[in-house]
């Protein structure tokens, strides 16, 4: 997706970025899709982030409900504790006809994901109009390859750490292509 940018709007001054809105979707919505959401807001909502005022509404959910209200797995809050993020919370819930309007971009944990809600979409002529642009999230991995976010429930922790690693460097790939002319954050 190389090339790609937010749309600017005209004000007196000169050009500036609209605000955007991302929604992480894996399938039960307490583990990758709320590792995503985390690492991301912690980049973008961080009022000394050059993203702080470019993004709109962050939110993840999944294509199932099976953990609807329930909080994150453990190991996924553990995992971003260790990196510094300790205020995120976040009650799981399912994918809804509303998203396709209420966000900008989708970002699909895995290829089983993006077909679950491609299938969603495409399921009604009104939502296929919808302004969501629906694209798995490795595609901004920065290999020249689309990655997936391996579901790592049944894992265990190093796949929770692969997990954040993957959500952190696709956040930043996708932030630095989003808004090429913000300044990169810091670390």
């Amino acid at each position: 997706m190389s090339g790609t940018s937010a749309a600017t709007t005209a004000t007196g001054d000169g050009a500036r970025p609209q605000k955007i809105s991302v929604l992480f979707v894996c399938l039960g919505n307490i583990c990758r899709s709320t590792m995503a959401e985390g690492v991301f807001r912690s980049i973008v909502k961080d009022r000394s982030s050059p993203y702080s005022n470019l993004i709109d509404k962050v939110d993840s959910c999944g294509t199932g409900g099976y953990h609807t209200g329930d909080e994150p797995d453990s190991r996924t809050m553990s995992t971003l504790a260790d990196h510094g993020i300790t205020n995120y919370t976040h009650a799981a819930r399912r994918f809804r006809d509303s998203d396709f309007r209420d966000f900008d971009y989708i970002f699909a944990m895995d290829n089983g994901n993006l077909e679950d809600i491609e299938r969603w979409r495409n399921r009604s002529q009104k939502l296929s109009a919808s302004k969501a642009r629906v694209m798995l999230f490795g595609e901004f991995s920065g290999t020249g390859r689309k990655e997936i976010v391996q579901d790592p429930y049944y894992v265990g922790r190093n796949a929770f750490e692969k997990a954040f690693e993957q959500c952190k460097r696709f956040s930043t790939n996708f932030l630095e292509q989003a808004f090429p002319g913000a300044s990169k954050p810091t670390a």
